[in-house]
């Protein structure tokens, strides 16, 4: 495993760019990952680029077939539906979990993830489509921080998982962060305040509506929706989740 000069792998490297490319819009969904072109593009290796694709595919950004090669996982509604109805029953429980059992420095970590995400700007100057990887990575670590708390491994695993794979849809709503009517941020600083004040009931309600609400912008927006759908059980559930904030 060849290593630059802060001990950094090259592939991890290669992970986190090709990551940020995925949730930044640069490589689209469905898009084939050669290896000649990935090389070219990102001046690495074919050993390289196949453990950095390796990991992103057990992560859910990329898909491997034989003899087909890699991809960026394609968008569906019917996978989203899937998602985000598991999304809803696994993290809040994983968040009541959270909130019982997390100690001083898990309500540090998650203030602390909280100040960040709310300081760090929405959009990049030079695309004004899709959330910054800046802030990305911010909203991401407040959600993992919620969880964290949670002291079963096995729980804590499968939601942080789940959230992996809706960060593709989330980045590629376009429509996400411009909701006129909705306020994100007072969204997760009421999860934050329901979380340290040890409210698991209220904390875990307030998180199926976050997700279901997102739920509701990000199926309007799936790249297969039928454009008059009768609605599909899992959407059905979910779309029930949450009144209209």
């Amino acid at each position: 495993m060849v290593k630059n000069g802060n001990g950094t792998t090259r592939a991890g490297q290669l992970y986190a760019r090709l990551r940020a490319d995925i949730l930044g819009g640069r490589l689209l969904p469905g898009q084939r990952l050669k290896f000649p072109e990935l090389c070219a593009r990102y001046g690495t290796s074919v050993g390289a680029a196949r453990e950095a694709l390796t990991r992103l595919m057990a992560e859910g950004f990329v898909t491997g077939q034989s003899h087909q090669g890699f991809s960026v996982t394609p968008l569906s509604y019917e996978d989203l539906a899937d998602l985000i109805l598991a999304r809803t029953e696994i993290e809040s429980a994983v968040l009541r979990l959270s909130v019982l059992d997390g100690d001083m420095r898990w309500e540090a970590r998650l203030v602390a993830a909280l100040h960040v995400l709310d300081r760090t700007p929405f959009f990049d100057p030079d695309d004004a489509d899709h959330p910054s990887d800046e802030w990305a990575t911010a909203h991401a670590a407040f959600h993992l921080a919620l969880l964290d708390g949670c002291r079963n491994r096995r729980m804590l695993s499968i939601a942080r998982a789940l959230r992996e794979e809706a960060e593709l849809y989330l980045h590629w709503s376009v429509s996400f962060g411009q909701e006129p009517h909705r306020d994100i941020v007072g969204e997760h600083r009421d999860l934050l305040a329901a979380a340290v004040a040890r409210d698991a009931d209220l904390a875990a309600r307030l998180l199926r509506e976050h997700i279901a609400h997102t739920a509701r912008l990000l199926i309007r927006g799936a790249v297969d929706a039928p454009p008059e759908p009768e609605p599909e059980p899992a959407a059905s559930a979910l779309a029930d989740a949450a009144p209209e904030v």
